[in-house]
C-alpha cells in the first residue's frame, strides 16, 4: 500500500470484508485484519472467501488500485472498526471476549482523536466496558478519543446495497463520539444516519433481530396448529393477510443465521425475568427444526411400512435461508444432522446448490436427487427447487413453502 491506511477493520468475515470493500471504494486506505492466514492471502490475491454478490468486484477492485490490504495484525489508523464474531458460553450467554481481544490489539496504537467504533452484536453495555479497559490500561487517552456503537442491519445476499443505503443507528459514549462517528459513516453511506447513545444503540440492534424472531415464531407456531387442524398453513396465512392491519410472516424449518437465531439470547441471558415472550419465541423457533426432522423419521417409517423396503431420502437445502451459502446457525443443517443420526441403510442425497462441498456431507445436484429419492423434504427454499417438477409417486414434505 502507498499510503498510511486512514481505516484498520478487525475481522474481515460476512461484514468486515463487505464493509472493507466500500469504504476502499470510496478512496479511502483500508488495513484488514483477520486472524486466520488463509483469509488474508486469498484477499489480497484480490480473491474472496465467501459468497456474496457484488463482493469480489469490490474487493478485486479495492485491492488491484491498492486501497485495500490483508494482514493478521493491526496497524496504525485514524480509525478502527471492530467486526468481530460474539459466541456464545454455556447457557447462551453472549462471549464478548473476541470484541476484548480486539480492543487489546489495537490498544498500543491509539491516539488522541482516533474513533474507535465496535459494529459486532453485542450485549447492552459492551461498548462502556471497552471504554473502561481502554482508558485502564492507556489513562492518558481519556476523554481524547471517539468512541462508538454503530450495528449493521443487512440481508446476506444484499449486503452490498444495503450497507449503502439502509439505515443506521450510531451510538457515542458522548454527544462528541456520536459526531465523530457520524462524519465517518456519512462519506459511504446514503442511508439516514441516526443518532443516540451506546447502550441504545447496543440494545436496538438486539431488538430489532428479536422482532422478527418473536414474528417467525408466530407463523410457525401457526404451521404445528395448522398441521393438527387439517388447514393449508400457507393458504391461510395468505387469507389472513388479506386483513388490512394483519401482516403475518411465513413459516419455515426454524430460524437461522447468526442474527435473528443468536440476538434474542443476548436480551435474555441478562434479562432473563423480562423477556418473556423472546424467551419464548426462541424455544418455538428451536422445536420447529426438531418437529421437521420427526416428519421426516415419520414419512420414513410409513413408506417402508406401506412399501416393505426402505425409502431413498433427498434432504434439501444446508443454507439458512434461501439463495445464499451461509451454514451458520442453520435448521436444515441441524435437521439433516438429526435425521442422519437415525439413518438406518437408507440411500440419502444431501442437497445445497449453493456450495460445492461440506467436510461433513456429500453433496448431491438438485435435479438428481428429487429424480432418484422417494422422499423429498424441502428445508430451504432456493429458487432452484422451485423450478424442479416433481412426479405424483413422490413424498413431498414442503417445510418451507416452496411449492405453496
Amino acid at each position: 500500500m502507498s499510503k498510511s491506511p486512514s481505516v484498520v477493520m478487525i475481522g474481515l468475515g460476512y461484514i468486515g470484508l463487505p464493509t472493507a470493500a466500500l469504504i476502499a471504494q470510496n478512496k479511502t486506505y483500508v488495513h484488514g485484519v483477520d486472524i486466520n492466514p488463509e483469509v488474508v492471502e486469498i484477499i489480497n490475491q484480490g480473491n474472496i472467501h465467501i459468497v456474496e454478490p457484488e463482493l469480489d468486484v469490490a474487493v478485486a477492485g479495492a485491492v488491484k488500485e491498492g486501497y485495500l490490504i490483508a494482514s493478521t495484525t493491526p496497524v496504525e489508523a485514524n480509525t478502527y472498526l471492530i467486526v468481530v464474531p460474539t459466541p456464545f458460553k454455556a447457557k447462551n450467554e453472549p462471549d464478548i471476549s473476541f470484541v476484548e481481544a480486539a480492543t487489546k490489539s489495537v490498544l498500543p496504537l491509539l491516539k488522541e482523536n482516533d474513533l474507535f467504533i465496535i459494529e459486532s452484536t453485542s450485549p447492552v453495555g459492551t461498548t462502556e466496558k471497552m471504554m473502561h479497559l481502554i482508558y485502564t490500561e492507556r489513562p492518558e487517552l481519556q476523554d481524547k478519543i471517539n468512541i462508538a456503537y454503530c450495528p449493521e442491519r443487512v440481508l446476506p445476499g444484499n449486503v452490498m446495497y444495503e450497507l449503502v443505503h439502509n439505515d443506521r443507528v450510531i451510538g457515542g459514549i458522548d454527544e462528541k463520539s456520536t459526531e465523530k462517528a457520524v462524519a465517518f459513516y456519512a462519506q459511504f453511506i446514503k442511508g439516514a444516519l441516526h443518532k443516540t447513545n451506546a447502550r441504545t444503540a447496543e440494545m436496538c440492534k438486539l431488538v430489532e433481530n428479536s422482532s422478527r424472531d418473536v414474528q417467525i415464531a408466530f407463523a410457525n407456531e401457526l404451521s404445528l396448529i395448522c398441521d393438527k387442524a387439517d388447514v393449508n398453513v400457507w393458504e391461510l396465512i395468505d387469507l389472513a393477510n388479506k386483513h388490512p392491519r394483519v401482516n403475518i410472516l411465513q413459516p419455515g424449518c426454524g430460524v437461522g443465521g447468526h442474527c435473528i437465531a443468536v440476538d434474542p439470547y443476548f436480551i435474555v441471558a441478562e434479562y432473563p425475568m423480562e423477556s418473556k415472550i423472546i424467551g419464548k419465541a426462541r424455544e418455538i423457533n428451536n422445536y420447529k427444526s426438531f418437529w421437521c426432522a420427526e416428519k421426516v423419521q415419520t414419512a420414513k417409517l410409513e413408506f417402508e411400512l406401506k412399501h416393505g423396503r426402505k425409502p431413498s431420502i433427498a434432504l434439501m437445502g444446508l443454507a439458512f435461508k434461501p439463495n445464499i451459502d451461509d451454514l451458520r446457525e442453520s435448521p436444515a443443517k441441524y435437521i439433516v444432522q438429526k435425521v442422519l443420526q437415525n439413518a438406518n441403510n437408507e440411500e440419502y442425497y444431501i442437497v445445497e446448490p449453493n456450495i460445492k462441498d461440506h467436510k461433513v456431507f456429500k453433496i448431491t445436484g438438485f435435479k438428481e436427487a428429487a429424480q432418484q429419492a422417494d422422499i423429498i423434504a424441502f428445508l430451504v427454499a432456493h429458487d432452484e427447487f422451485k423450478t424442479l417438477e416433481i412426479p405424483s409417486n413422490k413424498v413431498v414434505l414442503d417445510f418451507c413453502g416452496v411449492f405453496k
